[in-house]
Order: C-alpha cells, then structure tokens, then sequence
C-alpha cells in the first residue's frame, strides 16, 4: 500500500511541480512549498523504486514535515493575511502543493510506511532553519523579494522578523515532534 499511495503522490507531484515551473520557472527554488514538494516527490520515488528502507523513511519523514508546514502556513498564515483561498488551495499548482500533496503524503508516512526513530527529530527544524536564514540573507541583500512577507526584513521591524523566525522554528518542531508520534 505504501508503494500505490507513493505512485500517486508522485503523479499529483508532477502535476503540481509541471504547473509550478512552466509559470515560475528557476524562481521555484525560492519557495519553501516548492521545495517541500520537491522533497516529497523525490522521496516517494525512492520508495517508489527502492521500497522500504530506513533512510528512505528519514526522508519521507522530513518531506511529510515540510509539507504539514506548508500547509499549516498557506491556511494559518498566508489566507489570513489577504492570500486568496480560490488562488492559493483551488487554482494552478494550489490544488497539489498546498492541499493534496500535503494530506496524501501525511497519511500515507503515518499509516502506511516504515517509521524512522527519534534521531531524525530536529531535521525538519534544521533545514528549515536553513532555508529561512538563506531568503532572509538574501531579502536583506535585495536579490530576492519574500517569497512570503515575513521574509520581507525591509518591510518591518527586526524583532517582527526575529519573532516569525522563532515562531516558525517552534511550528515546524511541533509538527516533527507530533508526526513522529502518530507515527508510532
């Protein structure tokens, strides 16, 4: 069952990642969804070819993370602050990397899929970490606008984007922490 949920969360990766490219072209790489989906697409394709294995698992377990956040910031964060719901959960590559992507995949590494252990924990938090320090080093330097407002230093105080890094940082440890244990 793993290996059929997998598939299809490959196919509705492409999907997504084929719409995301043909509009946005190299300017994906810039977006955490983007990457998540990335992430998520080329773990289920490990699985997919190669089966279970525990460093398959370590993957698929920081691409589920990834995609919860993802999820968790376009509903929690992005909408309320003006997104539109129609554009960023119905529209273009919405429907997959913000809505399908992420519940598929959720399910799939919690109910049907080798578990990593507890090692792995902070892995979501660091490369997340790392990502948010790269867009804000290069939102300070002007190479990049956002992609997302709390990454846009130049538009507010340092402790507003001091305070949604921590928030973030505490977010995404959450989520590692509570797929891990539905994970069990």
């Amino acid at each position: 069952m793993d290996r059929i949920l997998c598939f299809v969360l490959l196919l509705l990766e492409a999907i997504g990642l084929y719409i995301s490219i043909s509009q946005r072209k190299w300017l994906v790489f810039i977006f955490y969804t983007q990457l998540s989906n990335m992430a998520a697409a080329a773990s289920a394709l490990l699985l997919v070819i190669l089966g279970n294995r525990p460093w398959i698992a370590s993957l698929r377990y920081l691409s589920t993370c990834m995609l919860v956040l993802t999820f968790i910031v376009t509903v929690f964060v992005l909408i309320p602050m003006g997104g539109s719901p129609k554009k960023l959960l119905f529209s273009g590559n919405g429907p997959y990397h913000h809505l399908l992507c992420p519940v598929l995949g959720t399910i799939s590494y919690i109910f049907f899929e080798q578990h990593c252990d507890s090692r792995v924990l902070m892995l979501p938090v660091i490369v997340t970490l790392v990502y948010g320090l790269i867009m804000l080093v290069l939102n300070a330097l002007r190479k990049v606008d956002g992609p997302y407002p709390f990454f846009r230093v130049h538009n507010q105080p340092l402790r507003a984007t001091v305070l949604w890094m921590v928030v973030l940082l505490l977010v995404t440890a959450g989520i590692s922490w509570v797929v891990l244990k539905l994970a069990r």
